[in-house]
């Protein structure tokens, strides 16, 4: 069987990229809940605030480094797999990806070591400005990314000579039509996960009894954010919904599984799209629901990919169930804020086992969340590489053979794998102390409290147990 080296890199591109974004829609959140606790903390002089910020700065630091390390060599992939559209993409993603490692990353590496190594030999207002200026350089990080991404969707402010982009607008470029939608919808993303994670962890503690007063409070504060969060999500999203009807109608009517173009376009709640016949199979759906989502509307009308050819059609069913596993998470996110908000009654949010039990399971949502929503986005978008303007075939490194892809497809599995062993590794060692974690010595005495490691800021508890 001959291998396809463009399908190869599809797939590598695919597994390189969702395995790294789930450690950036993570720290995103976490970073600004650290901020806000050290805020707190800073104000009121409440050791609750100190501990559980000390707590959470060892699993960002686990979790940051390894957003950082499969973060680096993502990077790589546009001139090993993707040449043809490195080169002519270069005057636009070269800047826009040399901004984000001027601006994000050099104030991450600038105040990320006073954050983790900094406490109790800094001032505290010094070691809040650097929590809250690491929160900041992962929004701007997250600000620049987006923004080249979404070029890919909605390119504007660029044209295209003899096969080279070259901008003519700096500002509609960047802020091109889709951003706004996108980069909302992908910041309280990160809250949402941050926030369920948080919570989830806490829950685990308060059922095995542990650090009850101090996993109660930090409990509390997230289902606040998420009561207020989950709602606010379903909205943007429908607002994105309606500029990506405007701007990719294609992939949105694989989101809908609608292959005709018609008014009054019925919800299809299940549907076997089979793209050969150009039909769905087995469907059960809700009258006029998709019209009216969309539209707001209920006889308004909504595109059918027969609008196009075949060939210029996104693989539907991957899009069609992407989507409505993204939506049908983010409905039960917004039961869960729901209910936590009943429970309020008597405090029984920490105290009831069976919603501390789903709260343990909803902590892993908002990842396979947000990967559905980006295989979503990425694969709607095909077979453009960008949008009208070039396919993945054009932008695909002419020189690559089917055998060289699999060979870095595997190499990258395989260190990936190691990487997240070895962070997971890390991270359940931080869960299992806990918050219990007694005051290290103050004295700055070179051969121990220098870190030595990547993972060091996470060996507060570490070294306490080794002496």
């Amino acid at each position: 069987m001959e291998l396809d080296p463009l399908l190869l890199s599809r797939i590598q591109f695919a597994f390189v990229v969702s395995f790294h974004a789930i450690f950036p829609v993570f720290t995103i959140g976490l970073a600004s809940f650290i901020a806000f606790l050290e805020a707190l903390s800073f104000k009121t002089g409440n050791p609750v605030w100190e501990r559980l910020s000390k707590f959470w700065v060892q699993v960002f630091a686990v979790v940051f480094a390894m957003g950082v390390v499969s973060g680096i060599v993502m990077s790589f992939q546009f001139g090993t797999n993707w040449s043809n559209y490195s080169y002519a993409a270069a005057n636009f993603l070269g800047p826009m990806l040399s901004y984000e490692v001027i601006t994000a990353f050099f104030l991450e590496a600038a105040f990320l070591g006073v954050l983790l190594f900094g406490r109790n030999r800094v001032p505290k207002g010094v070691h809040l400005f650097a929590a809250c200026m690491v929160a900041l350089g992962t929004f701007i990080s997250a600000f620049w990314i987006l923004a080249a991404n979404s070029w890919m969707h909605t390119p504007a402010g660029v044209e295209l000579r003899d096969g080279v982009f070259f901008v003519t607008s700096w500002t509609e470029a960047i802020f091109n039509p889709s951003f706004p939608y996108r980069f909302a919808h992908m910041a309280v993303a990160s809250f949402l996960t941050g926030a369920f994670v948080v919570s989830g962890v806490s829950a685990w503690y308060l059922l095995r009894g542990r650090e009850i007063e101090v996993n109660r409070k930090a409990l509390s504060m997230c289902l606040w954010l998420i009561l207020i969060l989950a709602p606010t999500q379903a909205v943007i999203g429908d607002f994105h919904g309606i500029n990506t009807l405007e701007h990719q109608p294609t992939k949105v009517a694989a989101m809908e599984g609608n292959w005709e173009t018609a008014s009054g376009v019925p919800l299809l709640l299940f549907a076997w799209p089979d793209q050969e016949s150009q039909s769905n199979r087995f469907e059960i759906a809700i009258p006029k629901l998709a019209s009216l989502i969309l539209t707001h509307d209920l006889n308004g009308e909504v595109p059918g990919l027969n609008e196009v050819a075949a060939e210029e059609q996104p693989p539907v069913a991957i899009v069609f169930w992407g989507f409505r596993v993204m939506v049908g998470l983010g409905l039960l996110m917004i039961a869960t804020a729901f209910t936590g908000l009943l429970l309020r009654h008597k405090q029984r949010y920490w105290q009831t086992p069976w919603f501390l039990q789903g709260l343990r399971l909803m902590s892993v949502t908002p990842f396979i969340a947000v990967l559905a929503g980006w295989i979503v986005t990425e694969s709607g978008r095909a077979p453009w590489l960008v949008y009208g303007l070039m396919t993945h075939a054009q932008g695909v490194t002419p020189s690559l053979t089917g055998g060289m892809a699999l060979f870095t497809l595997l190499g990258y599995i395989l260190v990936y794998a190691m990487i997240f062993s070895a962070g997971l590794y890390y991270l359940m060692r931080v869960l299992q102390d806990g918050l219990e974690v007694p005051e290290r010595v103050t004295e700055l005495d070179d051969d121990v409290h220098r870190p030595a490691r990547p993972f060091s800021g996470s060996d507060v508890s570490f070294e306490q147990k080794g002496s």
